[in-house]
């Protein structure tokens, strides 16, 4: 006998196809990337404050919160810092089946980095950055319940684009039936030298997922 999905696992998961279908339409996943967490993380001063504001648990809020729009501060270099933000079109992943990328009814999960958040300190010849991001991760109809981990890849790169260092990391979501969309967040810290008679505002840090996982589209 084919045991049902309960009706409000079967709510939650039609809601979760919906936001995927949703995407896939939209072609870039979510249209913003933003801190979410206000000015003075984004285009705030250079130094970072005694506190940090740049923490997992606020990036998780925001992304839960789904909060939308672009601040003036999320796409001009706050003065002497290092921009952060998501490598051009490299903010969402899709996984099908094998053999079948580029197939909507295929997707067995989908993953998005929907914030991003920066703070610094800059000393002569050397910046370190304290960078975070969250997103979400949201079952397709090939999708299973269980623990969905993605590989994200942060690097910093100079004003030619140029990388000088990357790090590589992984997101780790729970999703069910129930709870098809999960919810990740990170933060880390990198200290990179600047060459002389540059500045730290030419140099920018990305966050990309890795498309070299099977089934990546």
């Amino acid at each position: 006998m084919t045991q049902s999905i309960p009706t409000a696992g079967h709510r939650a998961l039609t809601l979760a196809v919906s936001l995927w279908a949703a995407s896939l339409l939209g072609g870039c996943g979510l249209s913003s990337i933003t801190s979410g967490l206000g000015s003075g993380i984004m285009g705030g001063d250079s130094a970072s404050s005694e506190t940090s504001a740049v923490s997992e648990a606020k990036l998780l809020a925001a992304a839960q919160a789904g909060e939308g729009g672009l601040p003036s501060g999320g796409i001009e270099v706050a003065a002497g810092c290092p921009r952060f933000t998501t490598w051009p079109r490299e903010n969402f992943i899709t996984i099908y089946e094998p053999g079948r990328v580029g197939d909507g009814m295929a997707v067995v999960h989908r993953g998005e980095i929907t914030k991003t958040a920066r703070e610094c300190t800059i000393e002569p010849g050397r910046v370190t950055v304290r960078y975070g991001f969250s997103g979400r991760i949201l079952l397709g109809p090939k999708g299973r319940p269980g623990t969905i981990t993605l590989p994200v890849s942060v690097f910093v790169t100079d004003d030619k684009r140029t990388r000088l260092t990357t790090d590589k990391m992984t997101v780790d979501v729970n999703v069910s039936l129930e709870n098809p969309i999960g919810y990740f967040s990170a933060v880390r810290t990198v200290t990179f030298d600047i060459s002389e008679g540059s500045r730290p505002g030419d140099y920018q840090v990305f966050v990309a997922f890795d498309r070299t996982v099977p089934g990546a589209g």
